[in-house]
Parts: structure tokens; C-alpha cells; sequence
């Protein structure tokens, strides 16, 4: 009998894998970010990534960060965190950890937060001196949500399709 292969994958680069993956099915000519929520016993629970809601053609509103509000995607976009929670089916969230592709604005950590997860794990902070983001660290460490850095390790996941 043969050892087990030992460059197999950790389950943060998996969960972040799949939150990447899910990222990819946004239609943001900018910015994509996904999510993956995971149980306690390292289940996927939901995914979801950022675009407009169900309903709302992509071709029919905007897509710029610039100009009139309105006129920008900002008012419409729906955040891969929220879609995750949205998109879950199930019971309770209550616990779970979710994989971010982006730290939360504070909008998502609202609802992070009420949705009862407990652990946010993310792989980019790039706003981190913004108000909203942080406004939501201060609401996650208020409600005892733990924040995460996630550590790339530099592996590379290729898929064919």
C-alpha cells in the first residue's frame, strides 16, 4: 500500500479557492469578488459573487464608477457577501465562516453579522482606511466576529474546462 499524496490542498486555500472561482461570475468590468460560506465541520453552505440583482438586466444599468450616482453601479450592485447569505437555503447560518475575496464594506458586515456568522477570513484589505470599512471592522469587533487575513501561499490552481 502506497503513502497518501502530501501537496494536497489546505481547506482555507480550498474555501478561498472556491470563493475566487465564484468571483469569476461577475460581470463587473472592475472589480470581482466572491464568497464561499463554510460550516463548522467544513461544509460549503453558500457562494455568491458580486453583480445586479435577480431581475435586473446587466445590459440595461450601469457598470461605471463614475459620474451621477445613478449612473454609476454603485446603487445596484449587489455584494458577493450578501449574495452568499441571500443564496443560502438552509437553516442557520449561525457560527459559520465565510471566505471573502474583499474585506466587507460595512453594509455586508450588517448582515454578516446579523446573519450570525462568526468568522470572516479575506484575502485582500485594500480599502482598509476607508469610513466603510472602518466602520466594519468596528461593528465586527463589537459583535466578536473574528477577522482573518487570509495567507496566500503562492500555490496555483489551474482548471480546463
Amino acid at each position: 500500500m502506497g503513502d497518501k499524496r502530501k501537496d494536497y490542498i489546505t481547506w482555507d486555500e480550498y474555501f478561498m479557492g472556491v470563493a475566487l472561482l465564484s468571483g469569476m461570475r461577475s460581470k463587473d468590468p472592475n472589480t470581482q469578488v466572491g464568497a464561499c460560506i463554510v460550516s463548522q465541520d467544513n461544509k460549503i453552505m453558500s457562494m455568491g459573487y458580486n453583480g445586479f440583482p435577480k431581475g435586473c438586466d446587466d445590459d440595461e444599468f450601469p457598470w461605471g464608477r463614475t459620474g451621477e450616482s445613478n449612473d454609476t453601479k454603485y446603487p445596484f450592485v449587489t455584494h458577493a457577501e450578501l449574495n452568499a447569505i441571500l443564496n443560502y437555503r438552509g437553516g442557520s447560518l449561525e457560527g459559520a465562516k465565510i471566505y471573502v475575496a474583499l474585506f466587507p464594506c460595512n453594509e455586508c458586515a450588517k448582515a454578516i453579522i446579523q446573519a450570525g456568522l462568526k468568522t470572516v477570513v479575506y484575502a485582500c484589505d485594500k480599502y482598509a482606511d476607508t469610513p466603510a470599512t472602518l466602520a466594519s471592522k468596528r461593528m465586527f469587533r463589537a459583535a466578536g466576529v473574528e477577522l482573518v487575513p487570509y495567507h496566500h501561499t503562492g500555490r496555483q490552481i489551474m482548471l480546463e474546462v
